[in-house]
């Protein structure tokens, strides 16, 4: 085989697996790609715009009800939330990826497998990774860049929502499994029915009974509870196979294979919360030594952060709907297939990405006002509409690296895409933020975007060119 094949145990079903392929009896196999992309990826962009909105909401009654102070400690708060999604993405979509392929090559026998570790995994990591953030609340807060001001804020906040790490993990991560068994509306009902609890909870807590941050946290929790218990009841009512407790029990090899087709996914979380982690203490100290202080700074930072991660949510949301298209047309050898998905979610993320830079070049101080009360300085809106408009430009680009990202992943080509994953968040972005504010300060974090998106749309482009080639030659096999 070429080296552009397929990996090892991907291209042909194993002997004994089950059958020969079934791309001619699954729609996945079968139906119009348009139709099936309209299937997965309207669910799923619902689904990721919902896990979106959950920290936005809070930061948007937090900024009304406690002011910028509150918005400031749900930025110090975002990497757990980001390390959150990182395991939820390791497992839920590399469990996803897997099932999909196994079924792709007929493999029924083996796929539950995949689908039931992933399961149980997600909930022990969501336990540890809540264990761990309760015991070193405070020292992690400081290095993710709190001040003494902001301190008791955030860690009213976080000890509570650690609480709910499980849950979120749960829903986010077995919603991927949802969506392979072939119910991407089912995963769409989980995150909003947590997503609408949450809404009004917080309008509840925070408003009506005047908890603040407190409210904001528990209405968070409460929300991703009854995601997750909603998730818990469908994996156990698979439609395309049976789930048994012996599924459930982790397996070296099963995990292993999971772990390495859910990392690329995985990776770009933890860049992004490695970013965040130094953007919050760049913002901290490059922000005290201007006219705009410490906290401001943070506090638009994650604001514009939030915001682009609506348009971001829409672009890995049509990603994550080409998964199960792409990884059983990749197993069962139908190229064209895999080809037409990918094309369709890039050409549809361009379109959304441009309607976003507009608005964030015409609008920033009417998006940050929506999240201030009337407290907020002039140097907040002033610093905050220049963040969004520069650190920003190259939004309309940021569609190229997720999607082609997601698509290596969903091939079985892990390693390209945890190469790719990285290169935005690692490669570029973080080395260009700690060089330009030594040269330019405070306003050299606002030109670290801008570079590092070009350069990785640049990367991503030529990674899919070189892999539609490898393509065409498989299919003279």
């Amino acid at each position: 085989m070429r080296a552009g094949g397929p990996p090892e145990g991907i291209g042909r079903p194993p002997i004994g697996a089950g059958g020969p392929p079934e791309g001619m009896g699954n729609p996945l196999g079968n139906a119009p790609v348009r139709s099936l992309m309209l299937k997965f990826a309207i669910p799923s962009i619902v689904g990721m715009l919902v896990s979106a909105l959950y920290n936005m909401v809070d930061q948007l009654f937090i900024g009304r009800a406690v002011g910028t102070l509150g918005n400031t400690a749900t930025s110090i708060a975002f990497p757990f939330t980001t390390a959150c999604m990182a395991l939820a993405l390791l497992l839920g979509i590399g469990g996803a990826s897997c099932f999909n392929l196994t079924m792709g090559m007929g493999d029924k026998k083996k796929a539950p497998y995949f689908a039931g570790n992933a399961l149980s995994l997600l909930v022990l990591g969501g336990i540890m990774l809540s264990v761990v953030t309760l015991a070193f609340l405070e020292p992690l807060l400081r290095r993710f860049g709190a001040t003494e001001a902001v301190m008791p804020y955030a860690k009213e906040y976080v000890r509570y929502t650690a609480i709910g790490f499980p849950f979120l993990i749960l829903t986010s991560g077995g919603g991927h499994l949802v969506r392979a068994d072939g119910s991407p509306a089912m995963t769409m009902i989980c995150n909003v029915t947590g997503a609408v609890i949450n809404t009004i909870l917080d309008a509840v807590f925070i408003l009506g009974l005047g908890w603040g941050m407190k409210g904001a946290a528990i209405a968070t929790v409460i929300g991703q509870f009854i995601s997750a218990m909603i998730v818990v009841i469908y994996c156990f009512n698979f439609k395309s196979v049976y789930l048994f407790g012996r599924h459930l029990l982790p397996s070296f090899g099963i995990v292993r294979r999971i772990c390495s087709i859910g990392m690329a996914s995985c990776f770009n979380q933890l860049a992004i919360a490695i970013v965040q982690i130094v953007l919050n203490n760049s913002l901290k100290h490059y922000g005290a030594l201007s006219e705009y202080g410490a906290d401001d700074p943070i506090a638009v930072a994650g604001i514009v952060m939030k915001v682009n991660m609506i348009v971001f949510s829409i672009v890995i949301g049509l990603a994550q709907g080409t998964q199960p298209i792409e990884s059983f047309n990749y197993g069962a050898r139908n190229y064209d297939r895999v080809r037409s998905a990918y094309w369709m979610a890039l050409k549809a993320g361009l379109a959304i990405s441009i309607v976003a830079f507009v608005a964030f070049q015409l609008f920033p101080r009417q998006i940050l006002g929506v999240f201030a009360n009337n407290q907020a300085s002039e140097g907040y809106y002033e610093f905050g509409s220049k963040f969004f408009r520069t650190f920003l430009f190259f939004t309309w680009l940021n569609c190229l690296q997720p999607i082609t990202s997601t698509f290596f992943t969903s091939i079985g080509k892990s390693v390209k895409g945890i190469f790719l994953s990285l290169t935005r968040q690692i490669m570029f972005f973080l080395p260009v933020l700690i060089v330009l504010p030594i040269l330019m300060g405070i306003n050299g974090i606002t030109y670290a975007g801008p570079v590092a998106d070009a350069l990785s749309a640049v990367v991503a482009i030529v990674m899919a060119m070189i892999e539609f080639r490898n393509m065409k030659d498989l299919e003279w096999y």
